[in-house]
């Protein structure tokens, strides 16, 4: 089997990418086609995402999320077990307000945990909370 090459900025950036077919596949025919499983292979493939993925530090991890048109993430709190991150922005606020697609946050979670592990040397799990009125989604990677 032929080993694949790390995704890094330069690769990210050179994708062109249209957001409406991608919410299409991501949150209507992927889950259709994972079944009730979708949300746990989600994030499973978040995970194998983080892994195939050059990212050396937290900067390269917000610049990340943004290339990949899943918003603006920010570290808004860090305890000793936890780190509390937001994301917010203009395609958080539109996914958040409209009715037609049930969008969850999976793959940016398994994404997220598998990078912070590798960041840190430490094993995280990742949870996601929606704040729909204040238009922002919260990720919270535990420590596990």
């Amino acid at each position: 089997m032929e080993e694949s090459t790390k995704i890094d900025k330069n690769i990210i950036s050179s994708l062109v990418t249209t957001g409406a077919g991608y919410d299409i596949m991501r949150y209507q025919t992927l889950p259709d086609f994972l079944g009730q499983d979708a949300p746990y292979l989600l994030y499973l493939m978040g995970k194998n995402m983080a892994r195939k993925t050059m990212i050396n530090n937290f900067d390269e991890l917000y610049d990340f999320f943004q290339y990949m048109g899943w918003g603006d993430l920010s570290l808004v709190k860090e305890k000793k077990k936890e780190m509390i991150f937001r994301l917010t922005g203009h395609i958080i606020e539109k996914r958040l307000s409209q009715d037609l697609l049930h969008i969850d946050y999976r793959l940016e979670c398994g994404f997220l945990a598998e990078t912070i592990q590798t960041l840190t040397g430490q094993t995280y799990e990742c949870l996601e909370e929606k704040y729909t009125k204040e238009k922002y989604i919260e990720l919270i990677a535990m420590i596990t």
